[in-house]
């Protein structure tokens, strides 16, 4: 079982780990542990690169399989052997992107279902811009700018951002603690991690965030399109700025 290391810090470049399983078939090893994030919940899996007994391999792809995570290895140098130690860097640049168009995608989620009562009914991000599909019957240029308004009020008032597991039991007595329509927990799942932005939103997650959502920077809600009958799909990107170079 791989030990998940960007569930408890999501702010960790550069790890240590040994490697545990070599796959030749798929060019990916498994490791005892990882920050490199795999990938779910609509967040791209992290690029970055494994260096091993001196070779820099460039990692491609990160993805689970069971209870391990497996780093797909790019290059043309041979595999490394298994029970051998390596170094691990992430794209930094990109994962932190990530994480604040996540959180992004919390705070507007939060408000849509705070002020409308919405739940999500799919999602997808890249770096630095997403789109959230939400159970509106109507969607309208006045409604969208309200939206907006209100999300960047919650950016600018710098809510903290906690994360926590509970046992499945408790987490299911959490009130709305499911978004989506669909309940994407799987059934084997002993506890539940939650991400909360103070005061604003609480919802099971198991990606990566920001600390405070000033970190985010300004959203722009730059398009909105019918998906169905009660099925309306909002798309947001985030300025740039000078929260990149944040660690």
């Amino acid at each position: 079982m791989t030990e998940l290391l960007y569930q408890t810090d999501a702010y960790l470049q550069e790890f240590e780990s040994d490697l545990v399983r070599v796959l030749d078939a798929e060019r990916a090893v498994a490791l005892e542990r990882t920050a490199f994030y795999p990938g779910g919940g609509g967040q791209p899996c992290d690029f970055g690169s494994l260096t091993v007994a001196g070779v820099v391999y460039p990692v491609d792809k990160v993805k689970k399989q069971g209870d391990d995570v497996l780093h797909v290895l790019g290059g043309a140098a041979p595999l490394p052997a298994p029970n051998t130690a390596s170094f691990g860097t992430l794209d930094w640049a990109r994962r932190h992107k990530l994480m604040r168009t996540h959180t992004a995608m919390h705070i507007l989620c939060g408000v849509v279902f705070r002020d409308y009562g919405a739940l999500v009914t799919g999602g997808d991000m890249e770096p630095l811009k997403g789109r959230m599909d939400f159970e509106f019957a109507t969607m309208r240029g006045d409604l969208v700018r309200e939206i907006e308004a209100a999300v960047n009020k919650e950016v600018q008032a710098a809510r903290e951002i906690r994360v926590k597991s509970f046992p499945r039991e408790e987490a299911f007595q959490i009130p709305d603690l499911i978004r989506t329509k669909i309940n994407l927990l799987p059934e084997g799942i002993a506890y539940v991690r939650t991400v909360e932005i103070v005061g604003l939103d609480l919802q099971a997650d198991g990606g990566t965030h920001v600390r405070n959502t000033s970190e985010v920077g300004l959203m722009r809600i730059v398009d909105y399109k019918s998906k169905g009958a009660i099925n309306k799909r909002i798309y947001v990107e985030i300025e740039s700025g000078n929260q990149d170079v944040v660690e």
